[in-house]
């Protein structure tokens, strides 16, 4: 009796394996570091954004301060590249974002020199004029949760994408 032979061809695990030796080699993470890059970017335009929406904006220093190297900015790469922390160093943001009490603890009132143009009111250190603060609580914006939010709604989105395009470059899945 003829020998029976079964061949298998190995061609497609081969070259399978070839590309995930690509991706382990590198090319993977580089591409992951620059899409947590991506997704800080985009992030940041929507803190922007929001901050525009809710008409925090005055002077600019908070929203310029959202910008990808900005000396008021936080924009901190670390684990490799595979951790992104975004934020600014603007002290008074917390009390835009968070709200706050015109006075400090136990204070009723406090005269802040200055003068009014309009309706917009410019502190001027040892002016006569100025207004008189009453202890009353500021309703915070809360412009960073709602940016969050709108994140957290657009990520799985992203993700997908993203993942199915790695999927399809690196495995042709």
């Amino acid at each position: 009796m003829a020998a029976k032979v079964v061949e298998i061809d190995f061609s497609q695990l081969s070259s399978f394996l070839d590309q995930m030796e690509v991706a382990r080699n590198g090319a993977l993470k580089q591409e992951m570091k620059k899409f947590i890059e991506e997704i800080g970017d985009g992030f940041l335009k929507i803190v922007v954004e929001e901050i525009i929406l809710r008409e925090v904006v005055d002077t600019r220093l908070l929203l310029n301060s959202f910008q990808k190297g900005s000396s008021d900015g936080i924009w901190i790469i670390k684990d490799g590249g595979l951790t992104l922390e975004i934020g600014t160093n603007v002290e008074y943001a917390t009390f835009v974002n968070d709200g706050h009490w015109t006075n400090p603890k136990g204070v009723d009132t406090r005269w802040i020199p200055g003068y009014w143009n309009g309706d917009k009111f410019t502190y001027v250190p040892g002016a006569e004029t100025g207004m008189l603060l009453r202890q009353k609580w500021v309703e915070g914006r809360h412009f960073w949760e709602a940016a969050i939010r709108t994140m957290e709604k657009m990520l799985p989105g992203i993700m997908e994408a993203k993942i199915s395009e790695w999927l399809h470059g690196y495995l042709g899945l």
